[in-house]
């Protein structure tokens, strides 16, 4: 299967997912995620706001703020092809809807609290598709797999649902891995 078909069916799946199914399983990824080192005993997280059957991230967002936790998320230079890491403190006050229709930080806010991606300890990342080694396919524009290749130091974490969960996906050279993939059932341990 390729990887863009592989794509399209867990998406199709990840889907039709019931509103109830997708907050209950979005809610145990959060509590298996806050209970890890890379994310309790570090400072600065980055994370992506979740959009559409994504695991959800505004609770946790709101979690991580709550345990002072510096939080970044992004914004998207299409322009550029990258992304941003830009500081928030309250959710319905620094975001807005961006890219996609994605709610991103405020112009004002990106003006503000434009952070070096090399304060960043933690990556929590979206995707569509995850391997047991830690592998993930993005929706295919690259984004995510550009940002982490700057920051080495940086713990990689994806946020997924065991339906997203394959033996081996067929990664291409630019496909970053990760060090971990979390599950509302359990916690993968990655290759990189």
């Amino acid at each position: 299967m390729t990887p863009s078909q592989l794509r399209k069916d867990i998406l199709g799946k990840r889907n039709n997912l019931t509103p109830q199914e997708l907050k209950k399983k979005s809610s145990a990824v959060r509590d298996r995620l806050l209970a890890m080192d890379q994310v309790r005993e570090k400072k600065n997280i980055f994370v992506y706001v979740s959009f559409r059957s994504e695991v959800m991230t505004f609770s946790l967002i709101e979690d991580l703020l709550r345990m002072d936790k510096t939080v970044t998320v992004p914004i998207t230079r299409t322009a550029d092809n990258r992304l941003d890491a830009i500081r928030i403190t309250d959710l319905e006050r620094d975001l807005v809807p961006g890219y996609c229709n994605i709610p991103e930080p405020t112009k004002q806010l990106c003006k503000q609290q434009l952070m070096s991606p090399q304060t960043i300890d933690t990556v929590l990342l979206p995707g569509s598709v995850f391997d047991e080694r830690g592998g993930r396919f993005g929706y295919g524009g690259g984004y995510y797999d550009r940002f982490v290749s700057k920051i080495p130091h940086a713990a990689r974490i994806g946020l997924a649902f065991d339906l997203q969960i394959v033996d081996k996906a067929p990664l291409q050279d630019h496909d970053e891995l990760l060090d971990f993939v979390v599950t509302e059932s359990r916690t993968i341990r990655g290759q990189r």
